[in-house]
């Protein structure tokens, strides 16, 4: 009787073992043309793999030589900056590294700032910008900056910070261990922008802007993550600026914000007042500047930014 069982259990235990050999080779080979394709084919992680790379080479300035300047932040700088101009514009006084990746906000560049000091970069001063909705926020972008920005302690600690329950940690996790994980959404959205008209416009419109809260919500948001940015800082040498983009209709947060760094004692730098850019400076979806309004936002940031510097006081010009 033994004998006739153990020949039963014997062809499902082959079929399971071969089973477990296909999913295997799938898993590696998904893992492998995820990377092939990460790294062949994307723009968005060769430029960051690029500005990453810069910044750690960052050091402080010696007497003499422009102040060092690590400038950071999401698609609002990305699009509303020129950087080649602004390095022209600036070279005899700052010079200026920046990395720029879409939709981050304050817990990605928390955690990569920890990452990118731990690992060498020493600037004299982090230049921040993502937008005052952006800073607020409780959540992390989930593709590229787990891969790219964290390591597995840093995402252990973001998924605790934001109170992940377990499948958002697991897929956090995941996302900066695997690189099928990580781009899975990436891949997904490409295929979408190919057979979806106007894709980019839709999901804006299904996932509007939040709104402010109210000054005293606002203060106790804002002003411990203003506090902990700064020690972060300050830890390793460098000074902090919160630089706010213009956005429509944004007056009051910037003036909020303002108000919040200041009580803390970080600097905010509003180079060009959002109430004075018309819908005729911005792209069609209304958010982000148009090569028009990109030209203006960095001419007046290449004014303020080394004022700002060279005189240690708040810059909000009009």
């Amino acid at each position: 009787m033994p004998s006739s069982i153990s020949n039963s259990r014997h062809p499902a235990f082959t079929h399971a073992k071969v089973f477990f050999v296909i999913c295997l080779a799938l898993i590696v080979s998904f893992e492998f043309l995820s990377s092939y394709l990460l790294k062949h084919h994307s723009e968005t992680y060769a430029r960051v793999c690029r500005q990453y790379a810069d910044a750690l080479q960052v050091r402080p300035a010696r007497p003499g030589e422009p102040k060092s300047v690590l400038m950071v932040g999401n698609s609002l700088l990305l699009e509303g900056i020129d950087v080649d101009r602004l390095q022209k514009l600036t070279s005899s006084q700052l010079s200026i590294h920046p990395i720029f990746l879409e939709a981050t906000g304050y817990y990605d560049w928390l955690y990569a700032l920890r990452r990118l000091f731990r690992e060498g970069s020493r600037p004299d001063v982090v230049v921040l910008g993502v937008g005052v909705s952006s800073f607020l926020s409780n959540g992390v972008r989930q593709d590229y900056a787990p891969l790219m920005f964290f390591d597995l302690k840093d995402a252990a600690n973001v998924a605790h910070d934001l109170k992940f329950d377990n499948t958002e940690t697991s897929n956090l996790l995941l996302a900066h261990s695997s690189v099928f994980w990580d781009t899975r959404s990436v891949i997904r959205m490409q295929i979408l922008r190919h057979t979806v008209p106007h894709c980019r416009q839709l999901f804006l419109l299904l996932k509007p802007q939040p709104a402010i809260p109210p000054p005293p919500e606002f203060a106790a948001i804002a002003n411990p993550r203003l506090e902990r940015l700064q020690q972060v800082c300050a830890s390793y040498g460098a000074k902090l600026i919160i630089l706010v983009p213009p956005t429509p209709s944004s007056e009051d947060a910037v003036h909020q914000m303002i108000l919040a760094s200041r009580k803390v004692g970080v600097k905010t730098l509003v180079p060009v007042d959002p109430a004075v850019l018309s819908v005729h400076y911005y792209q069609p979806d209304e958010i982000h500047l148009n090569s028009e309004g990109a030209a203006i936002f960095t001419v007046a940031l290449a004014t303020y930014l080394p004022r700002q510097l060279a005189h240690e006081s708040v810059g909000s010009p009009n």
